[in-house]
């Protein structure tokens, strides 16, 4: 039997992430990896987190043990809210769920509110789970530009005067995966009016926006909505710990019950004794003294491979400047595929992402890559931005 002739309409077309074939590299220690998304696991707080464990075993295991409810575990939402509430944010704890990873929570909200069809606007580019959760469910997807300010709204004016499908606007509009810009204030406000005039759903991603190393703060776009149009998604992922699966979304409270139904029927619930490490550690321990220690190692690393890259690139490769995060994107000259020279890279014992993997025809070619700092050691991004200047120079002289 040819089971592919049985794959479901939603999910026959789909392709695995370049990404996640990349860990199948990382775990060649001879491969230095731009490739990857992942914090450095070298600043998780491995210790504070084993006691905290040990002790919510010891004193609460039937409760960390046990089912949970779907919406999330009392005490951390209610710090989420808090939180969120510190920063502008309008929410309360009926429309703030707990949800397994941003990811889950972006799927979760596209599920309740999609037909095949209905119409996404994503930046170009944009994250690979964004852009496959929005295939799965049939969309219509149109790539708008981002540029050095964020996404190119009248470009996005234009798409949405042309299209009467469109449901849903989604940005990560701080840091952005996975070009490390920063949406500006006067785009942010040009954005939420655009939503009200053309009706539209703004899905605002944000796990990166409490990593910032350099430059001013910029409001997120759900603390400047006024008619509960955005849609926002946080993670614990990126601040404390990707493998505990904690991210958080708050919304309109009728979405939000939607969401906790398409819950029920996935996961049941994100797990209790994750839940509860997560409160502990930011009730217990300061949270933000944690961040703060880690922004300014991805702001060091950042600095690094920036310098290297304006030293020994070749001055027809441009890079972005990221204020925070853990990404940067670089941009060749036409007629260099970022797939072949990743390949050539690889020889080398380099990885990094090809653009086209972050952007909706992932069949083009694109002269253009992402680059991840917060993974590799210092000595890694020396070597390997070295390595990487070599592999563009051969590329350059070959066209």
């Amino acid at each position: 039997m040819d089971v592919k002739e049985l794959f479901s309409d939603k999910v026959k077309h789909l392709e695995g992430s370049a990404i996640r074939e990349m860990f199948k590299l990382m775990a060649k220690p001879e491969i230095i990896s731009f490739a990857g998304g992942s914090p450095d696991s070298a600043l998780f707080p491995n210790r504070e987190l084993a006691e905290i464990s040990d002790r919510i075993l010891k004193e609460q295991g039937p409760l960390a043990l046990q089912y949970g409810v779907t919406e999330g575990y009392t005490p951390l939402r209610e710090w989420v809210v808090d939180r969120l509430s510190s920063q502008g944010i309008d929410c309360s704890f009926d429309n703030t769920i707990i949800v397994s990873g941003g990811q889950q929570g972006i799927d979760l909200a596209a599920k309740s509110l999609l037909n095949a069809g209905d119409g996404v606007i994503c930046e170009e580019p944009s994250f690979i789970g964004g852009l496959n959760c929005f295939r799965s469910y049939n969309a219509e997807i149109y790539g708008v530009p981002v540029e050095s300010d964020g996404i190119d709204t009248d470009r996005l004016e234009e798409i949405l005067k042309a299209h009467d499908n469109i449901k849903i606007l989604y940005t990560i509009a701080t840091f952005q995966n996975p070009s490390g810009i920063t949406m500006s204030y006067e785009k942010r406000k040009r954005v939420l009016e655009l939503a009200e005039k053309y009706n539209i759903i703004v899905f605002e991603d944000n796990p990166y926006g409490e990593l910032r190393f350099s430059g001013e703060p910029v409001p997120t776009l759900k603390s400047m909505d006024k008619s509960g149009r955005v849609v926002y998604f946080g993670s614990f992922s990126k601040i404390l710990s990707p493998g505990m699966r904690i991210g958080f979304t708050t919304a309109e409270p009728e979405l939000i019950g939607k969401m906790v139904i398409c819950k029920q029927v996935q996961d049941v619930h994100t797990p209790v004794l994750t839940q509860m490490i997560a409160h502990e550690f930011v009730t217990n321990y300061s949270i933000d003294e944690h961040i703060s220690k880690i922004s300014k190692v991805y702001g060091k690393k950042c600095e690094q491979m920036m310098s290297l890259m304006d030293e020994i690139f070749p001055d027809c490769v441009e890079h972005t400047r990221p204020e925070g995060g853990l990404f940067l994107f670089c941009t060749m000259p036409d007629g260099i595929d970022s797939k072949k020279l990743l390949n050539a890279a690889i020889e080398r014992n380099v990885a990094f992402v090809p653009g086209a993997t972050t952007m909706v025809d992932a069949d083009k070619v694109y002269s253009s890559f992402r680059m991840n700092y917060s993974m590799a050691s210092e000595e890694q991004i020396d070597k390997g931005v070295r390595i990487l200047a070599e592999v563009l120079k051969d590329a350059l002289a070959a066209l």
